[in-house]
């Protein structure tokens, strides 16, 4: 499948199976992610693997967008790692986290392999249930599992406004 039919054919999938993901597929999931492009190439992402019960109990009390995935990835970036703009000290961090995830999103859709991108959770709570340190700042949830038979996209996920607002040449 081509990059774009990939693109368009991928959804939020907010339904899965309960069966389990391989270690084989994980791992290309993973790889996409350690592949994936970040400033200065400084790699500052930090991945923790959600996939046992006892954790994925943990993760319910973080968030009510976990819909029963079998498995979940918490995308993370370490906050001295991180590449910083000179002009205002902007840091990469939310953005190589976010390349990180996307890269993992499309391989696991290429893999057949459902996602959501869960961005609604509590950091105090994740940060408490997972011991995570200081220095890693959680961006992302990517729950994930095989899609059920009857999972479907999100009613709006097939609109999109003019891409005339939202393309400019040269200036806005």
């Amino acid at each position: 499948m081509d990059f774009l039919t990939l693109a368009e054919k991928r959804y939020s999938v907010r339904k899965f199976t309960r069966q389990a993901i391989n270690q084989d597929t994980l791992d290309q999931i993973l790889r996409a992610g350690y592949l994936a492009p970040t400033a200065c190439n400084r790699q500052p992402q930090r991945i923790l693997i959600i996939n046992q019960e006892e954790s994925l109990e943990k993760l319910r009390r973080c968030t009510k967008c976990h819909f029963d995935a079998p498995a979940a990835l918490l995308v993370c970036y370490a906050k001295d790692e991180c590449w910083q703009r000179s002009y205002d000290g902007k840091a990469s961090g939310d953005i190589d986290a976010s390349i990180v995830a996307t890269h993992m999103m499309l391989e696991a859709a290429a893999l057949g392999v459902g996602t959501t991108w869960v961005m609604h959770f509590d950091p105090a709570a994740i940060e408490k249930e997972f011991a995570i340190p200081d220095n890693i700042e959680p961006v992302a949830l990517l729950v994930m599992g095989y899609p059920a038979p009857d999972a479907t996209p999100f009613p709006g996920h097939w609109e999109f406004r003019p891409m005339e607002e939202l393309v400019s040449y040269n200036q806005f």
